[in-house]
């Protein structure tokens, strides 16, 4: 059986200490974080081992899951690949876009995995969704949040907004072609609201919106193709599907001349609710559980390194522009 441990056991980083202890896919070996208070406070809940050092958690590892601060992500994952462990790294995968680069030449040197932190490929109504999603022409996404000190450390394009970039890139089966973005520091010196414009080659247009200073906590997204469109919404794992009715080209002839009597709005369109809050795992078990099912396959991670340096490329030209203003 793999075994796992995790380094980094903060806010985020318990979750996913809790749900690795609790897991008959792996062997969890145990954590470590550079503050031992937390640490030994976090073992005594989990009933788990705390290292004392990062090297000693290596030791006992065949993966790694990453969860300190960004700025060490390339430092402590580097590391891990050096010793021929498997790492999944919290998203962004890297604060440079060379750090990840290299991460991932590492990675295939070794025929190691690597998969980021990119949760929301799992939430259930993406699952429920995507092989519906086909050639979308228009996204809009909107990701606000109260602010709170977690995470300030980074601008919310690399906090919030990456989430959506990520999800964009993977409906969007076309190279960026432009960015123009704007936005502003409010409650720290960096980027705390952000709008970008991502033209890509194929003509689909995606609209993003990411807010750390909102009075409310919003996380939804709109995606129009040709047959219809999709509204989904993240926090209540709901989603509505509003696509062409298949009864359109029989009452299309009197729209066309102007005549509506008798044409009802299901004539139109069919409109599909699914509500996925009910599913049995959520989002960031099945993710842990894809990183060690992908690591024991020998199979490509669904959010594999790549993918994660793609991301965060987009968003650091994001943050560019913003900044440049």
């Amino acid at each position: 059986m793999l075994k796992v441990g995790i380094v980094g056991v903060g806010q985020f980083g318990q979750n996913h200490a809790r749900i690795l202890s609790q897991s008959d896919k792996c062997k969890f070996v145990g954590l470590y974080d550079k503050d031992k208070k937390r640490a030994d406070e976090v073992v005594l809940r989990i009933d788990a081992k705390s290292f004392p050092d990062f090297d000693s958690l290596l030791d006992e590892c065949d993966a790694l899951v990453n969860v300190v601060t960004t700025i060490s992500h390339y430092e402590l994952s580097k590391k891990a690949l050096e010793k021929g462990i498997h790492v999944f790294i919290e998203k962004p995968i890297t604060s440079e876009l060379w750090q990840a680069e290299e991460l991932v030449k590492m990675a295939d040197e070794r025929n190691l995995k690597i998969q980021v932190g990119h949760i929301e490929r799992f939430n259930p109504i993406v699952l429920e969704m995507e092989d519906k999603i086909e050639k979308p022409i228009f996204l809009e996404c909107h990701r606000i949040a109260p602010f709170t000190p977690r995470g300030s450390d980074v601008p919310v394009v690399l906090e919030l907004m990456i989430h959506d970039i990520d999800l964009i890139l993977s409906f969007v089966k076309s190279e960026v072609k432009q960015i123009n973005a704007s936005g502003a520091g409010v409650m720290t010196k960096s980027i705390d609201i952000a709008n970008a414009r991502i033209d890509f080659e194929d003509g689909a247009v995606a609209n993003v919106t990411a807010s750390r200073i909102s009075m409310k906590r919003s996380r939804k997204l709109r995606i129009f193709q040709k047959d219809g469109y999709f509204s989904m919404d993240f926090q209540a794992k709901k989603v509505t599907h509003i696509k062409k009715s298949k009864n359109l080209y029989k009452v299309l002839p009197k729209i066309m001349l102007g005549k509506y009597d008798g044409i009802d709005t299901k004539d139109v369109v069919d409109v599909v609710e699914v509500d996925a809050s009910n599913r049995k795992k959520d989002a960031l078990t099945l993710e842990l559980e894809s990183f060690i099912n992908a690591v024991e396959a020998d199979i490509n991670p669904i959010v594999d390194g790549y993918a994660g340096t793609r991301t965060l490329k987009v968003a650091l030209e994001i943050v560019n522009k913003i900044d440049k203003k």
